[in-house]
């Protein structure tokens, strides 16, 4: 946009957004990791880290029957886990930090997943993406996952300038209506994988396109 927006029409112009992803996405909550547990959700966040959730759904459905105790995570073997979790990359540290956490969790915590961002993220491997993954899914806490999607779509959409996450996790609260922070990790996720894909977004086909500021213009 050429001209700079006042608060007033940011605000409106995000309104709108909101209202075009509701109506396109809807408004339930849902998570694309496979899980039956607070735990098992925790461990599968630690193994998307670079990978694709796709994989980690292939790679839990049978590591989730081998381990099927938070104990026989914390009792594993270092290479064997390893070995199990290989195909989901830099896997020697996330099969090291698993079980870090996982005994943690047993000995520090009653084998419950704490809810807090700063007990999550003393945990192993556990940082403040992973954090908040775990209180939007598990305990409905609102909370903004700043992964490659949000950060991207939302510089684009000017609801940001940082290229820092903690910071654009911050202008995004102030941003977005707190009803809204779980929603816009779902739905922006679904957007950059579908239409707001990096490499080649398709412009002209996207519902925010005139709510968008980094749209590309054909021709």
């Amino acid at each position: 946009m050429a001209r700079r927006e006042t608060k007033a029409q940011q605000a409106e112009r995000i309104r709108k957004i909101l209202a075009a992803l509701d109506r396109e996405y809807g408004t339930e909550y849902r998570c694309y990791l496979n899980h039956e547990t607070p735990w098992q959700l925790l461990i599968a966040v630690i193994m998307s880290a670079q990978c694709t959730d796709a994989r980690v759904n292939i790679v839990t459905a049978d590591l989730f029957r081998k381990y099927d105790t938070l104990e026989k995570f914390a009792n594993a073997d270092l290479k064997e886990l390893e070995q199990d979790i290989h195909s989901t990359g830099f896997y020697h540290m996330k099969a090291k930090n698993i079980i870090a956490c996982c005994r943690d969790l047993v000995d520090k915590h009653g084998g419950e997943v704490p809810r807090t961002i700063e007990e999550l993220t003393a945990l192993a491997g556990v940082g403040r993406k992973t954090a908040n993954v775990i209180r939007g899914n598990i305990y409905n806490e609102p909370s903004i996952v700043v992964d490659t999607h949000v950060k991207r779509i939302s510089r684009k959409l000017g609801l940001t300038k940082s290229e820092d996450p903690v910071k654009i996790e911050q202008d995004l609260m102030k941003a977005l209506p707190r009803d809204h922070w779980i929603l816009w990790n779902i739905h922006i996720i679904t957007l950059g994988r579908s239409i707001c894909i990096a490499r080649r977004p398709k412009c002209g086909e996207c519902f925010l396109r005139e709510f968008c500021p980094g749209r590309e213009d054909e021709g």
